[in-house]
């Protein structure tokens, strides 16, 4: 799943860089392969999320993977929940396996008392099929600027 995510990642990560400047880029993502590994073994192994793989067996195993983290107590009726990380092979991308997981993923908070959901991504081009999804998915988009300066 690490390799997968690797190469879902390495044009948004492009895209980021393009957007910021290879300064500021630098400075926020060192090395973003190691970061990004690292995040993604720790949201795997890690005990605080739930995730799930989608599977095709055509295109040689996982095509991609979901997390889930749940925050407060379902007895409070305040449960909230995020798609903590979303990754879909980038041969596969565009053929409706991120909507499905994601899509799992919301049903799956809902069944644990969940209510309200996120899931945030960038802005930036790289983004787009994300926000695609998440829209598909009914999700609504809260406008935020994050602004950066190197210093």
């Amino acid at each position: 799943m690490v390799e997968l995510s690797l190469r879902a990642w390495e044009p948004v990560f492009a895209s980021s860089a393009e957007v910021m400047g290879g300064e500021i880029c630098r400075r926020e993502y060192p090395d973003w392969r190691v970061s990004q590994r690292g995040a993604v073994e720790e949201v795997c192994t890690g005990g605080k999320a739930e995730v799930w793989v989608a599977e095709d067996e055509a295109a040689g195993g996982v095509v991609g993977f979901v997390a889930v983290v749940l925050e407060g107590e379902e007895e409070a009726g305040k449960r909230a929940g995020a798609v903590e990380m979303l990754a879909v092979d980038p041969e596969l991308q565009g053929r409706g396996v991120g909507t499905l997981l994601t899509g799992f993923a919301t049903e799956w908070m809902r069944g644990r008392g969940v209510t309200l959901a996120s899931i945030w991504t960038g802005g930036d081009p790289g983004h787009a099929a994300a926000r695609r999804t998440y829209e598909k998915a009914g999700y609504t988009a809260l406008p935020l600027v994050r602004y950066y300066k190197a210093l």
